[in-house]
């Protein structure tokens, strides 16, 4: 180490030997999560078996919910009492800092009223934005191309440049907690950040023209819905030119909001689009599933079974019928659980014409018009559009 300035010393050679490290040890996490997680759990907090970073107190009717992210807290509940109290605590044991409502927490700005609760990261974009000089670009009417197939080979871009772009696809992954509508460019472009080229470094900059447009955009969850699961599930088969696998994407709404999606291409390569279409099912069950157990923590009474649409009528005979299939008989035996979960109740898969299907704006790009049809459909709202002239 070198010396810390305000430390004067008559030999400069001098440095500071390193006694032990505060932070930055690789157990620094784990330990600092036993030690709040033993002392939530000590105060009759409870933590969910399907998110460990979610502790839940129920009383009677009351419920007070702690989310944690490292040493950042989120609190919320009905019970005012119980806030207080476990507030106290935690900054009795963690001397913690009170920030009042929330408003801004790790890049997302939340405001709510009446309606509902608007979540972005309208800072975080023009932030963006800003840093890579796109703050006064021309705005792109979708964040792809249509006819836009990327593929690794092309000329390579410099190391420094390079390394610009692998920072840039991080930040934008991160952006796509809030803009779904993003998802499949960046998804598609992340695919390419060990030797990106001078076509891929264009592409991204067509995302940042779309953000460019409207960077207030966000999610809006309503206030008053019904708690009930829908979910669409989709496929592009062997779309990938260079490996001809095939991207899957899902949309998952509570009621009127979307609260889960993807867009992710195959691990393997299907051998029909049916089958690409199956395992699209497979990974949209799975999520279902864990959403499920989301649910029954805060003991909603939310409504099953939930309802699945899908656009390729093989792979719902495929998923409801308990025939054998020859031309199924090599898939892992865990895409196979949608039958298991119909059987159980916790699905209804149902058909949508593909002019209908939400999750297709998640599989491949997509003219404008088309576009924002499929944006339309995800819920999201701009509050901020009088401000950016919208």
């Amino acid at each position: 180490m070198k010396l810390p300035p305000g430390f004067h010393s008559p030999h400069p050679s001098k440095v500071c030997k390193l006694q032990r490290s505060l932070y930055g040890l690789k157990q620094a996490g784990r330990q600092w999560y036993a030690k709040l997680s033993s002392f939530l759990l000590s105060n009759n907090y409870i933590c969910s078996s399907a998110d460990h970073s979610l502790f839940l107190n129920h009383t009677n009717q009351s419920l007070t919910a702690i989310l944690v992210y490292i040493d950042d807290v989120m609190l919320t509940g009905n019970n005012a009492q119980e806030i207080t109290r476990i507030t106290t605590l935690l900054h009795s044991h963690f001397r913690i800092k009170n920030l009042g409502d929330l408003t801004y927490f790790l890049g997302f700005e939340i405001a709510r009223n009446s309606t509902g609760l608007h979540l972005s990261q309208r800072k975080y974009t023009l932030d963006l934005l800003h840093e890579t000089g796109m703050l006064n670009s021309a705005p792109a009417p979708t964040p792809m191309a249509q006819t836009s197939r990327l593929q690794p080979d092309g000329h390579l871009l410099d190391d420094n440049v390079a390394s610009s772009f692998r920072r840039l696809i991080g930040r934008l992954i991160y952006l796509t907690n809030t803009r779904p509508d993003i998802a499949f460019a960046v998804n598609n472009l992340s695919q390419f950040v060990y030797a990106p080229t001078t076509s891929h470094q264009q592409a991204a900059q067509r995302i940042l023209r779309y953000l460019k447009g409207t960077p207030g955009q966000g999610l809006f969850f309503h206030t008053n819905t019904y708690l009930h699961l829908k979910a669409y599930s989709d496929s592009d088969w062997a779309s990938c030119p260079s490996t001809r696998k095939s991207v899957i994407g899902f949309s998952i709404y509570l009621g009127h909001s979307l609260i889960s999606w993807k867009s992710k291409k195959q691990q393997t390569i299907s051998r029909s689009s049916s089958e690409a279409e199956y395992r699209a099912l497979a990974s949209t069950t799975c999520e279902i599933q864990w959403l499920t157990y989301i649910l029954q923590d805060f003991k909603l009474p939310f409504t099953l079974p939930a309802t699945l649409y899908c656009d390729n009528h093989s792979a719902i005979q495929i998923a409801s019928n308990q025939v054998y299939h020859e031309r199924t008989k090599h898939i892992e035996i865990d895409c196979h659980l949608i039958r298991e979960k119909i059987n159980h109740g916790l699905i209804k898969l149902l058909p949508i014409s593909s002019s209908s299907q939400a999750a297709d704006i998640f599989t491949k790009p997509l003219p404008p018009q088309t576009f924002h049809i499929h944006h339309s459909k995800l819920g999201m709202k701009n509050i901020y559009s009088q401000l950016e002239g919208g």
